[in-house]
């Protein structure tokens, strides 16, 4: 039975380096405006183009450039979540081999991470400018590599909502981005309950899932930060910076990845699992 209302909608080698990734796309933002995705002048002309709002500048409740560049940041990270959970739902050999509370995690991450979206997209006014991503060879096809993607996007977006709460220029928003970075954590966190649950067919059962860092951790135990990690990052420019190779096509064949297999980012709408949990308000009540 399906858990949503819908609308409709690649692993580097066994053992990735992440870290060299995350250094890759570091360098590749040096050059670019911080307003901008780097490695491409087209992709920052872009994203700098969907930034611009014709809202005005931060009069009573407006918002302010910056809160705009990070909503408009957030939605592609968004953007790419829902595509990667689809994909891993939908095309992923390893998926119909999981337990059926396995395979629910990852339905409730997808409809959150669109829920997620919708709200950003309403409150900045435009569309995600990136509708089509890239990924390292073998993602969805190998269940190691799709895991240690899958921790390392969400080990970024919780660092790109903790930049949201140090930027932000409304408590609004900065609870909200709090908020929001929870279910991040939670996602990186059910990623690693998954992992062991891996099928032998599929190569399971997965003891180690390297994230951002670039270290093969434990998946025992699967919560294993006592505070969430930065990555040192303080302005959203190091959190798109990072992800620009699965959003620029320049950037992801010089990254390595497997650009003869874009994904489309596809909306639906998201049914969330308990009306407790849904955004209700900037209150949150």
């Amino acid at each position: 039975m399906s858990d949503e209302k819908a609308l409709p909608i690649v692993e580097a080698p066994q053992n990735p380096d992440r870290r060299s990734f995350f250094k890759r796309a570091s360098l590749y933002g040096a050059s670019v405006s911080a307003l901008a995705f780097a490695g491409s002048s087209a992709f920052g002309g872009l994203l700098r183009a969907a930034e611009a709002s014709d809202m005005p500048k931060k009069r009573g409740g407006g918002l302010t450039p910056g809160d705009r560049e990070i909503l408009i940041a957030a939605e592609i990270a968004e953007a790419l979540a829902v595509t990667t959970y689809t994909n891993i739902i939908e095309t992923a050999p390893f998926f119909k081999n999981l337990a059926d509370d396995d395979q629910g995690y990852l339905r409730a991450a997808r409809n959150e991470e669109m829920s997620h979206y919708l709200l950003e997209q309403s409150a900045s006014g435009k569309a995600s400018p990136f509708t089509t991503f890239y990924y390292p060879p073998d993602m969805f096809t190998n269940a190691q590599t799709t895991l240690n993607i899958l921790v390392t996007l969400e080990d970024a977006f919780i660092a790109a909502y903790l930049v949201g709460v140090r930027r932000f220029s409304t408590p609004d928003l900065r609870v909200t981005s709090a908020r929001i970075m929870g279910i991040e954590s939670d996602h990186r966190t059910l990623a690693r309950v998954v992992a062991p649950g891996v099928a032998s067919v599929d190569g399971g059962p997965i003891e180690t899932v390297s994230g951002a860092q670039g270290v093969a951790e434990s998946v025992d135990p699967p919560n294993n930060n006592g505070y969430e990690r930065t990555l040192c990052w303080d302005h959203i420019s190091q959190a798109v910076a990072a992800l620009t190779p699965f959003a620029d096509p320049n950037a992801a064949s010089a990254a390595g990845f497997d650009t003869s297999r874009p994904f489309t980012f596809k909306q639906f709408t998201p049914v969330l699992p308990q009306p407790q949990g849904e955004f209700i308000s900037f209150k949150g009540c």
